[in-house]
């Protein structure tokens, strides 16, 4: 995957930063010479305390910056060794609309755990029609009939931090490997976990610059951004699914709830761990072994 991603630094896009003519732009060239690719999943650098400053104040100079101007710095200092991962939900839509204007030759991946709505793989289809971007489903090693039979039934009804470890984390830190920046389309007001989320940061937990293009925008930001580009985005959200995951753990939210309230509702699980800094503790064996 390194090779691949080598010979594609020959055809580097010039994408234009529009609006950085203060006397701090400067800053919005720096190249990050400590922060290397992936080399294995699982394999976290480090970063000089230079380039992790350098970064901070990359991210304080985009605050008020438009999410085409943050995609458009991020593919110039990145690209190719960019990549974004993404569900499909509706920040996820915005930034691939707008990548698709700026480079669409950024690499795009799906965790695909092999419990997603059909409704969202049918949304990837009409992306790739409409957008011109072909987004890969990244799969884990087993297939969900391996899986459960590994583990005596659905690992997600008795242990769902464990299934999205399995499904989402272990595959995502496979696909990084040869990138040395990955795309989230998290906003802050989503959770307590994401409100200090920063433009532009070093996520440690994969090794990696990460980037939230959407991370001060607002709900109605995003849909009045679907709404007046007419952006394709999944049905769900119509029929009352604010947030969408895996269809097991995913329910309708009621009125009145937190748009997040319908993933894994009545577990006390809020994220999947993507955006977390820590994993849980592993959980003790079972009768069918070390999980």
């Amino acid at each position: 995957m390194l090779d691949k991603i080598a010979k594609e630094a020959d055809n580097l896009p010039e994408a234009a930063l529009e609006n950085q003519s203060s006397p701090d732009s400067s800053v919005l060239e720096w190249r990050f010479p400590s922060i290397e690719p992936v080399r294995a999943p699982g394999e976290v650098g480090c970063p000089s305390e230079d380039d992790l400053n350098r970064l901070a104040e990359v991210s304080r100079l985009l605050e008020g910056a438009s999410a085409e101007e943050i995609l458009a710095w991020a593919v110039k200092i990145f690209f190719p060794q960019l990549t974004m991962a993404t569900a499909f939900g509706p920040e996820g839509c915005v930034i691939l609309s707008i990548l698709a204007k700026i480079e669409s030759r950024v690499r795009v991946f799906n965790l695909d755990t092999g419990y997603q709505f059909q409704e969202t793989l049918d949304l990837r289809d009409r992306i790739a029609r409409e957008l011109g971007i072909e987004v890969e489903l990244a799969k884990p090693e087993t297939s969900v009939e391996e899986y459960e039979r590994l583990h005596g039934g659905p690992l997600y009804k008795t242990n769902p931090d464990r299934c999205c470890f399995d499904r989402k984390i272990q595959v995502l830190r496979r696909e990084v490997v040869g990138y040395r920046a990955w795309i989230s389309g998290i906003r802050r007001d989503q959770s307590p976990h994401r409100a200090n989320a920063p433009i532009v940061g070093w996520d440690k937990k994969f090794g990696l610059v990460k980037i939230n293009p959407l991370a001060n925008w607002k709900k109605g930001q995003v849909w009045q951004r679907i709404l007046d580009e007419k952006i394709p985005y999944n049905p769900l959200h119509d029929q009352g699914y604010p947030s969408i995951g895996c269809r097991p753990c995913t329910r309708p939210v009621l009125l009145g709830e937190d748009e997040r309230a319908g993933r894994w509702s009545g577990t006390g699980k809020t994220e999947c761990g993507l955006h977390l800094s820590d994993d849980p503790p592993p959980p003790p064996p079972t009768q069918f072994g070390s999980l």
